[in-house]
C-alpha cells in the first residue's frame, strides 16, 4: 500500500469493517472485460458467502474466471470546506480482498452460507428446505489476501 499511514493491519478491525458493511462489490474477469456488481453477502471471518440467480452475467463470468476481488466500505463521509475546493475530502474506511469463488452443492453447506447472509442482515438464523433452495446459487469465497485502509479516522 502506497499510505502505510493509512493501513489497516488489525485483522479484527478488518473483520469489524466487514461486519458493518451493507454491501460487498465483487469484480470478475473474463479475459480483457471486467464486471463489478453489488451483492449481498455473509461472512465468516475466512470466507465471504453471496447468493446468486441460476443463470446470468455474473454465472458467465464465474464460469470463464473464478478468481474474484471483493471491495467492502463503512462509515463514509463526505468532508468538505467552505472556501477551498480542493480540500473537499472522504472519510472512510475500507476493506479489499482477493479470492477463489467457488459454487457449494452440498445442502447442508448451503444451509450454513444463506443463514449467514441472512443472520448479516437480519441477526436470525432461519430454516431452509431444498425446495426454497431451488431457485439460486450459493457461492463460497475462499479469502487468498484481505487489508484494510482508513482515511479521516
Amino acid at each position: 500500500m502506497r499510505r502505510e499511514d493509512k493501513q489497516i493491519n488489525n485483522r479484527s478491525e478488518i473483520d469489524e469493517i466487514v461486519k458493518k458493511s451493507d454491501v460487498c462489490r465483487l469484480a470478475f474477469a473474463n479475459g480483457n472485460m471486467p464486471y463489478i456488481t453489488p451483492v449481498s453477502f455473509g461472512y465468516d471471518g475466512k470466507s465471504i458467502f453471496i447468493h446468486t440467480a441460476k443463470t446470468g452475467k455474473k454465472i458467465e463470468f464465474i464460469a470463464k474466471n473464478n478468481l474474484v476481488c471483493f471491495e467492502f466500505d463503512s462509515d463514509v463521509k463526505t468532508i468538505g470546506d467552505e472556501a477551498i475546493p480542493c480540500k473537499w475530502t472522504t472519510a472512510y474506511k475500507s476493506v479489499i480482498g482477493y479470492g477463489r469463488i467457488i459454487e457449494l452443492r452440498d445442502h447442508k453447506e448451503k444451509v450454513t452460507a444463506i443463514n449467514l447472509i441472512m443472520l448479516h442482515y437480519s441477526d436470525k438464523k432461519w430454516d431452509f428446505d431444498e425446495r426454497m433452495l431451488a431457485g439460486v446459487k450459493l457461492w463460497k469465497i475462499e479469502i487468498d489476501e484481505i487489508s484494510g485502509k482508513q482515511s479521516g479516522y
